[in-house]
Formats: C-alpha cells, sequence, structure tokens
C-alpha cells in the first residue's frame, strides 16, 4: 500500500509538469511570443538583403541578366532603358547589401517599395487578365510577389525592433 501511495505521489508532479508544458504551448500558439519578434524581423530583413543582393548583382555583372533586365525595360516603355537598368540593378544591388548589415535600412526600404511599385505597374499590372471579376482581379494582383515584398518592407519600416538599426 505505501509503495503505490508512493508511487502515485511520483507520477502525479510528471503529469503536473506536462499539463504546465501543455498549457505554456497553447498560451504560445494562440498568443505568439513577443521575444521571438527581433529575431523574425532580423530574419526577414536579412534574407531580403540577401536576395536582392544576388539578384541586382546578377543583372550588373552578369551578361543575360543584364540583357533580360534591359529587354524588360525596353518592352515597359522606360525611357532611358540603359542607364535605367544599371541604375535599378545597382540600387537592388547596394540596398540589398546594406539591408544585409543592417545600415541605413530605412532608406533602402522605401528605395525598394519604389522601385516595386515602378515594377508593378510597367510590368506586372500587364500580366493580370482584364475580363476577371474585381475579385479575381485584387487575388492575382495580391499573388504578385512585388506586392508581398511591399508589405513585408513596410513592416520592417513601422517595426518597434527595427528602429534600432542604423536609419
Amino acid at each position: 500500500m505505501a509503495i503505490q501511495a508512493d508511487a502515485r505521489r511520483t507520477n502525479e508532479p510528471k503529469r503536473e509538469e506536462e499539463v504546465m508544458k501543455v498549457d505554456a504551448l497553447m498560451r504560445f500558439i494562440l498568443s505568439g511570443n513577443r521575444s521571438l519578434e527581433e529575431f523574425v524581423v532580423l530574419l526577414a530583413r536579412i534574407s531580403l538583403g540577401v536576395f536582392f543582393a544576388i539578384s541586382g548583382g546578377n543583372k550588373l555583372f552578369v551578361a543575360t541578366q543584364y540583357k533580360l533586365m534591359y529587354e524588360t525595360i525596353v518592352g515597359a516603355g522606360i525611357p532611358f532603358p540603359h542607364l535605367t537598368t544599371y541604375f535599378v540593378s545597382s540600387v537592388e544591388f547596394a540596398c540589398g547589401c546594406l539591408l544585409i548589415i543592417g545600415l541605413l535600412s530605412t532608406v533602402c526600404c522605401v528605395a525598394f517599395i519604389i522601385d516595386m511599385i515602378v515594377a508593378i505597374t510597367t510590368v506586372q499590372l500587364a500580366t493580370i487578365t482584364k475580363v476577371l471579376s474585381c475579385i479575381d482581379w485584387l487575388d492575382d494582383f495580391l499573388y504578385l510577389p512585388e506586392v508581398m515584398y511591399i508589405i513585408i518592407f513596410l513592416w520592417l519600416i513601422s517595426s518597434s525592433n527595427f528602429r534600432f538599426l542604423v536609419r
């Protein structure tokens, strides 16, 4: 009898710990954890920085990528296509590198937002079928990667943890 009572007492703390772990997990899932916010902002900033540094670098230093960018700009009817190709590629490369190291991050995000707006208005809107219903058109518009980049850059600019970076 005494052995069974001891066994119950040793099982109760284990069970109580398991309940507490499940409770903490449910609280984390439902309400999030502010301590992870800094990490997520850092991850988003570095990921986008790496993406745009590579993309801009390829457009600057790889002839086939430069040609593709040039043809896209010519097709969109943007004036001064050679200058514009170098300018946009340089902005992507430089701002991507600056985002990676966290310098002038707000300025870089604003430059990227402008770049994305120009890309959407000059190239991407033409890819959306015009005979769609409003809901379908909005669905296709929100599916554009440039729209999501704009949303992420706005989030980075407004993030409370982003302010600790050199602006």
